[in-house]
């Protein structure tokens, strides 16, 4: 007898099942709907495809590219300093080895964060070493028109959350950073800050996304004014609990359609970011359905897209949102 079903995430892919639909493109007698406003192009790691993930070198190639926002990983040095770091040990992408959490800052500094870089064959940065940058250091790297979106690596949450709140106000970056994390822990700890703009809970995100897609409908459409972002595509393991055991099915599920878009646009100022989106089919069909901002691995291949897409966008109109004014 079934008892009861539940999701467990799984590392992302790109792909489209699961209620997505294709762009295509259509005449302009076809009864399609035109767009004429492009998503927003966010520097995932401040552009782990194109330089050293959350470096220096990385922010000032996508600046160079036409970003039109960063989003960087936080961590806190031994020393409590945030610096921008993504893996739990740094021997994933640096020279050095062992936790953010037991190095000082400027030890972090000295370590070069473009070792495992690759581009082809080739380690360009072995030869000319980068190094872990603070959050301040970052900031002021950052033109202070650009927005920044901050997702919060480690944990515990509150004495991180102490440390990045006192960086944002000695540089008076509040009004340009929304911090993001997929602990809820970070919601609650920014909350104390009535300056502070926050993503959404992810677990908040998924729920209202499953909900949709299962066929329950739009039954908890976000508050206005909520900031929400979610991969475009995500590998689903569906877990199917039974009295003799359980089993499970693997589907690839494209989590931002018409549908779910429509209901997070039910409330006015709603703001979604597509995360991983990475190629022309996928922004371009982020475009036709209202979708505000994409996060992007590589600025500069997303820029040449965006700035290739010939205007008005043409779309089919049932990948056309309504984003309520």
């Amino acid at each position: 007898m079934l008892r009861s079903m539940r999701f467990a995430l799984c590392g992302a892919v790109m792909g489209l099942v699961l209620a997505g639909c294709p762009l295509t493109r259509v005449a302009a007698d076809s009864g399609a709907l035109p767009v004429t406003t492009l998503p927003k192009i966010v520097a995932h790691r401040g552009g782990t495809g194109d330089a050293p993930e959350n470096t220096l070198e990385a922010i000032r190639q996508s600046i160079a590219h036409h970003a039109d926002a960063m989003w960087l990983s936080v961590q806190l040095s031994k020393d409590g300093v945030p610096v921008l770091y993504r893996p739990a040990d740094l021997s994933a992408l640096t020279d050095a080895k062992g936790p953010v959490s037991g190095y000082t800052a400027a030890q972090l500094a000295a370590v070069n964060a473009g070792w495992t870089f690759r581009r082809g064959d080739a380690y360009p940065y072995r030869a000319q070493p980068v190094g872990i940058p603070t959050l301040r250091d970052a900031l002021r790297a950052i033109p202070p028109t650009m927005p920044v979106v901050l997702d919060m690596k480690a944990m515990p949450a509150q004495p991180q959350t102490q440390a990045v709140a006192q960086v944002l106000s000695e540089e008076n970056a509040w009004s340009r950073v929304t911090i993001y994390s997929t602990d809820a822990q970070y919601q609650q700890s920014f909350g104390i800050y009535t300056q502070a703009r926050l993503y959404e809970s992810r677990d908040a995100t998924r729920q209202r996304l499953l909900s949709v897609l299962l066929n329950r409908g739009c039954v908890d459409a976000p508050a206005q004014h909520t900031s929400t972002a979610f991969e475009m595509h995500r590998t689903l393991t569906v877990v199917e609990q039974f009295t003799l055991g359980e089993g499970r099915s693997e589907v690839i599920a494209t989590l931002w359609t018409p549908a779910t878009v429509a209901c997070f646009r039910r409330n006015p100022d709603v703001r979604i970011l597509a995360i991983g989106v990475n190629n022309a089919a996928d922004y371009q069909a982020a475009a036709c359905m209202g979708i505000d901002a994409v996060l992007a691995d590589s600025p500069s291949q997303m820029a040449a897209i965006k700035f290739g897409t010939v205007m008005p966008l043409r779309c089919p109109t049932q990948n056309i949102t309504a984003v309520p004014q």
